[in-house]
């Protein structure tokens, strides 16, 4: 009777009842509800997963074979990993510091070793039991290392054996019994296999899932129907099973993003503003007459287009990118002056103060001082003295400057603008949404918003992070540049070049000019905030040796015979905003001949006299990041040289990108590059959302084509269903995709 109850149900009074059958559940189902309190609050402490959409999108990362074993050579410390591998031997040995047992597993790839250890306070005879040499299965934990070896401590483990023999008495252990076993991206407390077996209990209640792409576009494209990819990619019998399921979400990921991008654009299209346009005579007339130079062909066509899109009753949402150096501020102040013609102002958000600073100058020089003392460009930032931030407050809620340049301190509940048409957001990727928006709601109406980069953005980013916006590119540099020499100098392959680089800076110096000398270090102990940030990290050929940095290099350089006499001085983020625009000002008007740098003259610093650039431990930097530094000279009318220093080794990867860097000038070319290089990780987080939104198996550097086809089918359905009221599978994974955060930003305009 023990049997029959088991099988069929619990008794009452002799008679078997049915089983209660369980509810089925959706992709909205809490997790709560569909797997109980305890699991779903371990799920959200490890990863957040708050539905069962959240844990259904926690593909697996990688598949193993029963019958394969994994390279244990690979491992990397640090890392939570499960691997397949066979037990070689197992001991155990009592401790000697304290009371308890150790007991020592060494599995074996068939090539390499590895070593689990396990602790415990008594005998563990019944783990040497499970262990035995001989048996297969999977092990799970953190790779550490001692005594110079790798190993897992108190690693999560479950051999085949007993699997199989699990599989004989559970039905639900049989159905998971298959020859590819998914490895799931785990945590100590969340192993690969725990994941499999929660997601296997949701998958046999789920049912048919909504599928968010049209059967047509299904058909066409030759993809799987939803709930076949989600059951094959989580449960695959062999491997054309699981490439199949990730071709199909990779798909469907772009198309609902895409999907998300169009209706945004066209919400924001729907919206309705006050139209800026220039009136005759008036400060753009003016200022286009008094220009002493012609606009280059590029900057033509993009003024055209934000001169279109301020002219409507819609605001206008535009990207404006441009090479290092192309003009876009010039582009950028032309709709600047429209809003002043039209009685508005306009607010330049600026990532740093020395930016904001350097924006500041730029604009008036380049206003002149009869247009500049009309508008009466202001800077905010937060440092600024006192009686300095009143006078410049003032100005900006009476409208007296009608261009107000600053940094975050623009956000402050203090800063009120008269009447704000126009926003310019410089370097826009190093704002978050929510700081954007701030700032657009100064506006008493929708104002238009124009953001800016001087890193070039590849089709395929621009498609799929910015696809909201209209994208406006110049390409072509302005009249009278001479271009840059990049030259790789390898002291890995000849330490004595070291000195000759100084030797060259002296001969750029006694011909009048001035340059720059950019380390990734402030100090011995402190990096430069995001001064290696873009780099990938530092292969293993490469020697271990101590950054460069500002404060030894200067106090050596000061000692160098043949830099004797000119006058050197240091630039780094530790400094106030006061030191540090004391020093611009004073390299600006020639006064300081060599600047000492980090990062911080990245983007916006213009000294037409700079013409020789040394960046050394170029390694540390990445490609956007060197081809940024390298745009700081070379402005004016002499030609500007770059030494990219490296003591990577011949043939290495780090070697391999400065030599890329230095081979082009070409922006665009080395933002693909840069692309596939970094692969995009968090594009659509650390682009354009702020928040965390990987991208799972969408690669926009590989898929570029299919993108641009999603784009088009995304585009038509938008363009007759903006609210996307006939399709609610899609509506739904709009919404589902995107986190609290992001469905806010979606409805930013």
């Amino acid at each position: 009777m023990t049997g029959s109850s088991a099988a069929h149900g619990p008794e009452f009074d002799g008679l078997a009842l049915p089983a209660p059958e369980l509810q089925p559940i959706t992709l909205d189902t809490p997790l709560k509800k569909a797997l109980g309190a305890a699991k779903a609050s371990a799920l959200g402490k490890a990863f957040g997963f708050q539905t069962v959409s959240d844990l259904l999108s926690h593909y697996p990362r990688d598949y193993a074979d029963r019958d394969v074993l994994r390279p244990l050579a690979q491992l990397t410390p640090g890392a939570n990993i499960t691997v397949i591998a066979d037990i070689v031997s197992a001991r155990e040995k009592r401790m000697s510091s304290r009371p308890g047992t150790i007991v020592e597993v060494v599995i074996s790839d068939g090539g390499g070793e590895f070593i689990l250890t396990f602790f415990g306070k008594s005998s563990q005879q019944w783990r040497l039991d499970k262990l035995r040499p001989g048996l297969r299965g999977s092990f799970s934990g953190k790779v550490s290392a001692y005594q110079g070896q790798s190993q897992l401590a108190n690693p999560s483990y479950k051999t085949f054996e007993s699997e199989e023999e699990e599989a004989r008495d559970d039905p639900a252990v049989r159905l998971r019994h298959k020859p590819l076993i998914p490895i799931y991206a785990a945590t100590a407390s969340e192993t690969s296999w725990n994941l499999q077996t929660l997601i296997d209990q949701v998958l046999q209640r789920v049912g048919t899932l909504p599928d968010p792409v049209p059967q047509d576009l299904r058909v066409e494209h030759g993809l799987l129907d939803h709930t076949q990819a989600i059951r094959w990619i989580h449960s695959p019998d062999k491997k054309e099973q699981w490439m199949a399921a990730q071709e199909t979400l990779r798909f469907t990921e772009a198309w609902v993003l895409q999907c998300a991008l169009m209706q945004r654009h066209s919400i924001a299209r729907e919206r309705r503003t006050r139209p800026r346009v220039p009136t005759p005579g008036g400060y753009l007339e003016r200022f286009d007459a008094a220009l002493p130079f012609v606009l280059t062909v590029d900057q033509e066509i993009c003024a055209v287009e934000i001169a279109t899109d301020m002219a409507r009753s819609g605001p206008m949402n535009r990207l404006l990118q441009g090479e290092v150096g192309s003009g876009k501020t010039v582009v950028a102040l032309r709709a600047m002056l429209a809003v002043a013609d039209s009685g508005g102002q306009t607010a330049l958000l600026a990532p740093t103060e020395v930016l904001a600073a350097q924006h500041l100058r730029s604009i008036t020089t380049l206003l002149g001082p009869d247009l500049a003392a009309e508008l009466m460009p202001a800077l905010l930032t937060g440092k600024l003295p006192v009686a300095q931030k009143r006078k410049a407050l003032l100005r900006t809620v009476s409208g007296q400057s009608r261009i107000v340049i600053g940094t975050h301190a623009l956000l402050s509940d203090t800063v009120t603008f008269f009447d704000l048409g126009l926003i310019v957001i410089d370097e826009q990727h190093r704002f978050g949404v929510d700081q954007r928006e701030t700032l657009r709601l100064k506006g008493a109406e929708p104002p238009h918003v124009l953001v800016m980069t001087a890193t070039p953005i590849p089709r395929t980013i621009a498609m799929t992070v910015f696809g909201d916006l209209d994208v406006s590119t110049i390409r072509m540099l302005p009249a009278g540049r001479r271009g840059i020499t990049s030259i790789v100098v390898p002291l890995a392959d000849h330490p004595t070049w070291f000195q000759r680089i100084w030797t060259k800076l002296a001969e750029e110096l006694a011909l009048g000019r001035q340059a720059f000398v950019v380390c990734p270090a402030i100090s011995p102990a402190e990096i430069e905030d995001g001064a290696d940030a873009e780099a990938p990290p530092p292969s293993d050929d490469d020697p271990k040796i101590p950054l460069a940095n500002v404060e030894t290099v200067l106090e050596r350089l000061r000692g160098f015979a043949p830099l004797a006499g000119y006058r050197l001085d240091a630039l780094h983020g530790r400094m106030t905003s006061d030191e540090k625009d004391r020093i611009m000002r004073s390299f600006a008007a020639g006064e300081i001949d060599v600047l000492v740098a980090t990062t911080v003259i990245e983007v916006g610093v213009d000294v037409p006299n700079a013409s020789a650039m040394v960046v050394l431990d170029a390694d540390r930097f990445g490609v956007s990041q060197l081809h940024q530094l390298r745009g700081r000279v070379g402005r004016g009318g002499v030609p500007g040289l770059c030494l990219l220093v490296t003591n990577s080794r011949p043939g290495s990867p780090s070697r391999q990108r400065i030599g890329d860097v230095a081979a082009t000038l070409d922006g665009f070319v080395l933002a693909e590059l840069d692309l596939a290089l970094r692969r995009e990780g968090n594009v659509l987080g650390d682009l354009q959302s702020g928040d965390g939104s990987k991208l799972r198996f969408l690669r926009v550097a590989v898929d570029g084509d299919m993108i641009a086809d999603v784009r088009r089918a995304a585009y038509h359905l938008v363009t007759g269903d903006p609210g996307i009221r006939t399709n609610a599978a899609l509506r739904d994974a709009i919404t589902r995709r995107l986190n609290e955060s992001e469905r806010s930003w979606l409805n930013k305009g």
